[in-house]
């Protein structure tokens, strides 16, 4: 009788030892999760995040680049700054605050100035794409590449690339007729060095010079 007690007795305290140590578990789990520090969490995510985009499918794009037409192969995610950068060796066009702000990645798509670092290259299939680097003819600069340096119109020039692009632009639109509207519509380049009256000078020369731009 005392032994089948002992039995019932064990056999009643088995699930309540089992409850005890699933607690312990989870509430020293839980205590790890809330004092492990957040560079962990961020960097666990980031290569989460790796592994995810590894799964993305390239997607095949042909675009037209400084006159040459390039048949790539391009993740989804892909900005065309990155791709520009990483995978052509174009360097020229700069990667400053990767957010749009700053204009340092300006280039033209089909004429038009647009941020690079905001522009998926999947979504410019069949575009024309002209950088800093094709702006030139050969040996021959681009007037405005003449305007600015004639000017000064550049100190540190991690900026300069995107303010050519822009200023040509800028030219191109109609929107170079006095220098309160060049300041206008050259505004979304940033020149931390403060170059900007030297730009204005530049790109004054080249509009009422009269060149093609």
């Amino acid at each position: 009788m005392e032994e089948q007690k002992a039995n019932k007795e064990g056999q009643s305290e088995q699930p309540h030892n089992d409850t005890r140590r699933d607690f312990l578990k989870q509430s020293s789990l839980l205590t790890a999760l809330v004092l492990t520090p957040p560079t962990v969490f961020n960097a666990a995510a980031a290569r989460l995040d790796e592994k995810v985009a590894e799964k993305f499918e390239k997607v095949p794009v042909t675009l037209e680049i400084n006159r040459v037409k390039q048949k790539l192969s391009v993740e989804p995610r892909v900005t065309l700054l990155d791709l520009l950068r990483e995978q052509l060796n174009l360097t020229g066009t700069k990667k400053g605050c990767d957010y749009g702000q700053c204009g340092a990645c300006t280039v033209h798509v089909d004429g038009v100035r647009v941020n690079s670092c905001l522009t998926f290259a999947v979504m410019l299939d069949g575009k024309k794409i002209t950088t800093i680097e094709g702006l030139a003819e050969g040996d021959e600069l681009h007037p405005m590449q003449q305007a600015f340096i004639k000017h000064d119109g550049f100190q540190c020039g991690y900026c300069t690339p995107g303010q050519i692009m822009s200023a040509v632009a800028c030219v191109r639109e109609g929107h170079a007729n006095s220098e309160a509207e060049i300041r206008e519509y050259m505004s979304g380049n940033i020149c931390r060095c403060g170059a900007y009256p030297n730009i204005v000078k530049a790109i004054q020369e080249v509009k009422n010079g009269g060149q093609k731009v």
